[in-house]
């Protein structure tokens, strides 16, 4: 934005700090254009590369978080609709920091290659086991659908999910 003032343009933009709780934690962002996705500020500001920048545009899912328990493609929320609410980023979904059982899942059943789309499938799994801990096949792919991997396939990834399915169902997640 900018105004014209006595012949010469002055450029302004709309500036504010304020503070986000991610991953549990009360974060400040400081003189960020009010503009900005959460992505952005996720990744730029906050220094939480997880999150993947792909088609800002909430097609692919690499950016995928959870806001206030659901998931969301941070790159379409505007970084200041999230004050008051708790952000889950991949970096935050287990308490110590340890790699989660979806993480080796993905890994011991080929369903990682370049890692790109890897971190978006870690949240929507992690927030689909959460809330059905037993998910039917459709339930899984339902879930899984906002995702999109260019390398590996499908396949892969879903007998990550199945893995981590029978661990838990044993106690061993």
């Amino acid at each position: 934005m900018s105004t014209e003032t006595a012949g010469e343009m002055v450029a302004f933009e709309p500036v504010e700090g304020y503070q986000l709780t991610v991953n549990g934690t009360g974060m400040v962002v400081e003189e960020a254009w009010l503009g900005e996705s959460l992505l952005y500020v996720l990744r730029e500001r906050l220094g939480l590369p997880g999150s993947k920048n792909a088609c800002e545009q909430g097609e692919c899912g690499s950016c995928s978080v959870l806001l206030d328990g659901a998931v969301v493609c941070s790159c379409c929320v505007l970084a200041v609709d999230a004050v008051g609410s708790d952000v889950r980023t991949v970096e935050g979904l287990t308490a110590s920091g340890e790699v989660a059982d979806i993480q080796d899942a993905l890994v011991a059943a080929g369903g990682v290659q370049c890692g790109f789309c890897t971190p978006g499938f870690v949240v929507a799994i992690y927030d689909l086991l959460r809330r059905s801990p037993a998910a039917g096949d459709l339930e899984v792919r339902e879930a899984l659908s906002g995702n999109l991997c260019r390398c590996t396939g499908y396949g892969r990834i879903l007998e990550a999910v199945r893995q981590v399915e029978e661990r838990r169902a044993l106690g061993n997640g």
